[in-house]
């Protein structure tokens, strides 16, 4: 079972590693609305934020740096060298300043570990990618943090516990009753 998990969690951070790059190279920048822009890979890369700290879970970090070479290796041959070397360089060093937040506070509770690490990990993701791909960072800055890190991270994480506690009461009524 966990084997599964973690071969599933792997698979599905490199696709959205892979999805963010491709979409990115086909499309450049898009409207986000409220006169935002950003790279059309956006949300996918929120998402690989987010399947990364499942990733560490269940496979634990060597497999996330080399679900990062696998996504920057697809990349380069479905969307650009350096649209792949600019998210390879971005997500590995989003990844070290995750880790350094991220396994801290995981003891403390998942929703609030995943929402510390992604928002400095949307930060650094953010700039780096940019600057290296050659994006206007500051015109851009603002529409990726929305999109990764309130669209991408705090969204699901707000699912995800509203559904466990909801698992938690109804079992609770269950045996109470």
């Amino acid at each position: 079972m966990r084997y599964t998990a973690a071969c599933t969690a792997a698979g599905a951070y490199v696709a959205s590693v892979v999805a963010a790059n491709v979409l990115t190279s086909h499309l450049g920048m898009v409207p986000v609305g409220f006169g935002l822009t950003v790279t059309a890979g956006t949300y996918a890369a929120g998402a690989a934020l987010l399947a990364r700290d499942v990733v560490q879970d269940t496979a634990g970090r060597r497999t996330v740096l080399a679900a990062i070479a696998a996504g920057a290796v697809l990349s380069a041959w479905l969307a650009t060298p350096q649209l792949a070397l600019a998210s390879g360089v971005a997500f590995a060093a989003s990844e070290v300043a995750d880790m350094a937040i991220y396994t801290p506070l995981r003891r403390k509770g998942w929703a609030r570990a995943v929402l510390a690490s992604n928002v400095v990990g949307a930060v650094v993701d953010t700039v780096l990618f940019l600057a290296l791909a050659g994006f206007p960072v500051m015109a851009s800055l603002p529409g990726q943090l929305i999109g990764k890190a309130l669209w991408a991270t705090a969204l699901p994480v707000l699912i995800v516990t509203a559904a466990r506690r909801v698992r938690r009461a109804v079992s609770g009524d269950a045996v109470g009753a």
